[in-house]
């Protein structure tokens, strides 16, 4: 146990953020650099250690975090990020982006509020960067045994480092531009910096790792000629079909996807565009869909200079305490104040858009929204509720329906698809097709970015076996543990 006391003696204390006034003039990180630093030691002494660590259970990784908050304590640094990235290939990623469930699951939390695990995370994985404690792990031997991964999210990554790591020869198609999936363009700087994937993608190719970009599987390159060439193969494609909002006047210039919006934004930092071809500049801006992806895009209009930004859900505010329906040690739906909200804006929730009005040149003016109730397990509309309210753009962030079929990779490959419309698989992520393995949204649905790691970790485990007979990669979840889910 790290700290005997320092549960009932030390405060929690989170990360600093930079005043808004100074950050919305950049992209940059929102968090002061270096704040958590002096106080990430006394931070990790409030783990209890607890006889059993339900934090386990909450991350679906199964991080050792009792383990390493002791070493972080210690400020033994290098030992910490040993045992970190003994689960998690990518806790820099994690550290920054994952709403934390094991936080919500930890004992302390019970009553006291729970030990920052999150910070803890990125604070070791940050000064392993700076220490020069990660390196590339290239294998032994090689095992003679091909292997292709389809995208490159964090689902992909995993799967390709682990089998990369077992001897296998790993190349990973992306679609995009660049390796990174929604993490290098559905993810705005300000959340997470790009330098945290490029040097992971060095890391990989320095393991023996093989990126291919610019290329689609099912329409640059065919399934059937993927297969003769690979001995198998991880779909990490993702769930990218955005759910649409079918109202009068969705057609108007002015109304995108917040997948069409927010990759626009990072191309700019990237070095693409000067100005995005999507700009909320001056713009009376409103988001639909209350979570990440909303928030994501309010915190991209803020720094594109919008005019007013207003984001609806459709859904009742959530509470701020944890609700009796949902206690201690599940993840509880709460009402959550992100870096972007404290940027400005208004959020209004129990409201639906019922239609867009344009101008005389086809661009979205406004739009008209009206109350709403759940009555006997119904949504419905209250009379006398309606108002409108100016939208000049209008960003869709309501989810996403499932894997991109357009591209004919689901039929050319011949994948089942479950009730839910993502791709089958058994408890080894294996789909019906012989030697082809499913990890990730592709296969899970919209999901957290933890669950992508842990699934891709998973599905390789799950290759390896099939390509040798045996694996000795860690294998944390199955698809068929619902206890673990969020």
């Amino acid at each position: 146990m790290a700290d005997p006391k320092g549960f009932l003696t030390t405060p929690r204390e989170t990360a600093c953020s930079r005043p808004v006034a100074e950050r919305l003039k950049d992209w940059n990180e929102v968090y002061v650099p270096g704040s958590l630093l002096p106080i990430i030691s006394k931070q990790a002494g409030r783990c209890m250690d607890c006889g059993i660590p339900f934090c386990h259970n909450g991350c679906p990784l199964g991080n050792l975090i009792p383990e390493w908050n002791d070493f972080a304590y210690r400020e033994d640094w290098t030992a910490a990020s040993e045992r970190l990235h003994a689960t998690n290939n990518f806790p820099e990623f994690t550290g920054r982006l994952c709403p934390a469930p094991c936080e919500s699951a930890c004992v302390l939390g019970i009553n006291q509020p729970a030990v920052t695990i999150k910070n803890v995370e990125v604070s070791i994985i940050d000064k392993a960067w700076d220490n020069g404690d990660v390196t590339p792990q290239p294998p032994d031997r090689l095992s003679g045994k091909t292997v292709a991964v389809i995208g490159s999210g964090p689902a992909g990554l995993a799967a390709a480092q682990q089998l990369t790591r077992a001897g296998h020869t790993v190349a990973v198609f992306e679609r995009a531009d660049r390796i990174g999936g929604l993490l290098r363009y559905g993810i705005p700087e300000f959340k997470m910096e790009k330098v945290h994937i490029n040097r992971r993608i060095e890391q990989m190719r320095a393991e023996g790792t093989k990126f291919r970009t610019g290329v689609e599987i099912g329409r640059d390159i065919p399934a059937d000629g993927l297969r003769r060439r690979y001995d198998a193969v991880v779909i990490a494609a993702g769930a990218t079909v955005s759910r649409d909002l079918p109202v009068p006047g969705r057609d108007l210039n002015g109304i995108h996807f917040a997948m069409e919006y927010l990759p626009l934004a990072n191309k700019v930092q990237e070095g693409d565009f000067m100005t995005p071809p999507i700009t909320a500049e001056g713009k009376h801006v409103v988001v639909i869909g209350g979570g990440d992806t909303g928030a994501d895009c309010v915190g991209t209009a803020h720094r594109q200079g919008a005019a007013s930004v207003t984001q609806l859900e459709i859904m009742p505010r959530p509470s701020e305490d944890r609700p009796a329906g949902q206690p201690w040690p599940t993840f509880p739906m709460l009402y959550k104040v992100t870096s972007a909200h404290e940027e400005g804006g208004e959020r209004i929730y129990s409201v639906s858009t019922t239609h867009f009005e344009g101008d005389e040149d086809g661009n979205v003016q406004s739009l008209h929204l009206v109350e709403v109730a759940f009555e006997d397990g119904k949504l419905v509309q209250k009379e006398g509720t309606e108002r409108v309210i100016p939208a000049q753009l209008v960003t869709l962030a309501m989810g996403f329906t499932g894997t991109d079929q357009a591209n004919g990779l689901v039929e050319q490959f011949g994948l089942e698809l479950d009730a839910r419309g993502n791709v089958a698989r058994d408890a080894s992520y294996a789909t019906n097709v012989d030697g082809v393995f499913v990890a990730g949204d592709a296969g899970r649905g919209q999901s957290l970015i933890v669950w992508a790691i842990a699934e891709g970790r998973s599905a390789a485990r799950g290759v390896d076996r099939f390509l040798t007979g045996a694996s000795t990669l860690p294998y944390p979840v199955k698809p068929t543990d619902r206890s673990l889910m969020v």
